[in-house]
Formats: C-alpha cells, sequence, structure tokens
C-alpha cells in the first residue's frame, strides 16, 4: 500500500522567491528520477513567517527513494538549491521528518 510522508526543510531568508521559481522550472529528468524512484503527490509548502518549507509525498511499497542521493541528476539539483535553503555538512538539505498525528479519508 502507498505510503504518504511529510518532511520539513528551512530556506534561507530572503529566498522565497528563487526557491520558488527553481521549482516553477524544475528539471524533467529530475522529476523523472524521482518517479522512478516510486514518488508521486510531492507537494511542498512555505511558511512566511519562519522560512519552514512543509513537504508530503506519496511513495510506493517499493520505493527506492533511498538511492536518490546518489543519483547525478539529484545531486546537480542538490548543488543548484545550496544557496536557497539550510543544509547538512554532508551537503544534503537538511530534512526533519514529521509524524503523522490526525488522517480523515
Amino acid at each position: 500500500m502507498p505510503e504518504r510522508i511529510a518532511f520539513r526543510m528551512v530556506l534561507n531568508p530572503g529566498q522565497a522567491a528563487e526557491y520558488e521559481k527553481r521549482h516553477d522550472e524544475i528539471w524533467p529528468e529530475l522529476s523523472a528520477a524521482l518517479r522512478e524512484a516510486g514518488v508521486s503527490d510531492y507537494t511542498i509548502w512555505l511558511d512566511p513567517e519562519t522560512n519552514h518549507l512543509f513537504a508530503t509525498l506519496v511513495r510506493t511499497d517499493d520505493h527506492d527513494m533511498d538511492r536518490l542521493p546518489q543519483t547525478e541528476v539529484n545531486r546537480r539539483w542538490w548543488d543548484f538549491m545550496a544557496d536557497t535553503m539550510q543544509y547538512t555538512d554532508r551537503d544534503e538539505p537538511l530534512v526533519v521528518p514529521l509524524r503523522k498525528v490526525f488522517h480523515l479519508e
């Protein structure tokens, strides 16, 4: 059964417009890599008061999301986005998994 997950990221101050612009122009090869990894229904929201990004996505039971960080297109995207958001010391976006507390079908 597909699983919906949620996570939080943090945008750098003053980067909201650029972050949105880059996602409006997301590379087709990145979208394809996400789909091939079993990802669908991926949405990101911004809280402009805190610069927190909140994302949800659906992934298949046999998803391959763990492989994405090793793909060339994903690494290029992360390099491209590094100036817009907080990153870890491993040069990856700082991602905090969120726990579901309620769902209404």
